[in-house]
């Protein structure tokens, strides 16, 4: 019997799980849009009227002071004007790696559509108004949580961040309208996406938008 808890004991289970499974939906490439918002809000909406649970998360990557490559998963706040828009503590390790370079890479991935979404570019801070605004659309439990400004920090116990929450929460309770200042909304605007389709017998479609100054052009990749 495999044992599964051994280094590398987990090969054979692994490739046992089905992938690709039920009814794929088709993709025809050359009915795709121009711009690749319109077709990624289109992907969305069909991830949405599926059923599948946070369809708005999303991978975002960006790059370690070591230069290493750093990911994490958060929730898309919005798409518009050509831009996804995501946020972040400024005092985080995310936060921090954006202002020192400020680009990113976000990957949406929707198993039961088989589909995958990546988009790269340069990323800007949206105003102080407006990421405001974003902390406060937040659950009050949220707006807690980032009030605590700790992320990532080294935590002694339990006991302590119970505690750290408890007074954070009461300080929310005592002035809704708090706001950290910290907090950024980013928008990210692409200039590189790419689609891709998976399929049963693995001849998976991908199409690559890139934008050549203020016009995108589209082509195949190989699988």
């Amino acid at each position: 019997m495999e044992n599964t808890t051994a280094p590398g004991g987990m090969r054979e289970t692994l490739r046992q799980l089905d992938v690709f499974a039920g009814d794929l939906p088709d993709f025809d490439p050359a009915a795709a849009p121009g711009d690749p918002t319109v077709l990624f809000v289109e992907w969305l909406r069909a991830a949405i009227d599926a059923g599948i649970p946070e369809p708005h998360a999303m991978t975002v990557s960006t790059t370690a002071a070591d230069g290493g490559p750093s990911a994490r998963v958060l929730l898309l706040k919005d798409v518009a004007d050509g831009g996804w828009q995501f946020a972040v503590h400024g005092a985080s390790p995310k936060g921090r790696e954006l202002v020192e370079r400020p680009a990113a890479a976000l990957t949406f991935h929707w198993v039961r559509l088989a589909r995958q979404v990546r988009l790269r570019g340069p990323v800007v801070a949206e105003s102080p108004e407006r990421s405001a605004a974003d902390f406060l659309a937040r659950s009050p439990g949220s707006r807690a949580e980032a009030l605590m400004g700790r992320q990532s920090q080294p935590l002694e116990s339990l006991e302590e961040l119970n505690l750290a929450a408890k007074r954070s929460a009461e300080r929310v309770a005592q002035d809704p309208e708090l706001v950290d200042p910290a907090w950024v909304l980013y928008t990210l605007r692409p200039t590189t996406a790419e689609f891709w389709q998976g399929d049963r017998q693995r001849k998976h479609t991908r199409l690559a938008y890139r934008r050549e100054e203020e016009r995108w052009t589209k082509s195949l990749l190989w699988p």
